[in-house]
């Protein structure tokens, strides 16, 4: 039996087709898994695009690149190349990388350089241990910052006269 849908029309309403699951390896947020983000702030550092997911339990050693933003709560070791995106480390995101992206917020850990065309943001939760190379930095009360800052105007010429375009950070010694 049949019920008129809220339209007022006699066709009878049909459920959304039930989508199968994704394979394991596909860590992209979707309608159907949202991005879990910790209480809070954090909240404020995931945008509403695509964005792939490193979850609590993994740990991902090598060179990350591609078109779409990351949110990482869990470990990776070695390097990270978005320039067009965001990269966010969570509350649980232990990161021993280098970090090219237009946009880095730190809610965890990171030792490593950070080089971002726009912003780079340690919140209060944050750690960052290595040099930074951006056109804006925010660093909250509470947070740690070790390392050096170079503010670089976005897609101009430094102070100098010089290209704005850094030349590639030296990667970090990261230990086992």
């Amino acid at each position: 039996m049949w019920k008129p849908n809220q339209t007022g029309s006699n066709t009878p309403s049909t459920p959304e087709p039930v989508r199968p699951s994704t394979p394991a390896t596909n860590f992209e947020a979707s309608p159907t898994r949202p991005a879990t983000v910790g209480a809070g702030n954090a909240a404020a550092a995931v945008p509403t695009g695509e964005q792939a997911t490193i979850g609590k339990s993994l740990i991902v050693k090598g060179e990350l690149t591609g078109s779409e933003s990351l949110y990482i709560d869990g470990k990776v070791e070695g390097a990270i190349n978005l320039p067009g995106n965001r990269v966010t480390v969570g509350r649980n995101g232990q990161v021993a990388a280098n970090i090219v992206a237009r946009e880095i917020v730190v809610l965890g850990k990171v030792r490593g350089n950070c080089q971002a065309s726009d912003r780079v943001d340690i919140r209060s939760e944050g750690s960052l241990t290595g040099d930074v190379i951006a056109a804006r930095i925010s660093i909250e009360d509470g947070a740690f910052f070790k390392g050096g800052i170079d503010i670089r105007k976005p897609g101009g010429t430094d102070l100098k006269g010089g290209s704005a375009t850094p030349a590639a950070a030296e990667p970090v010694a990261v230990e086992a």
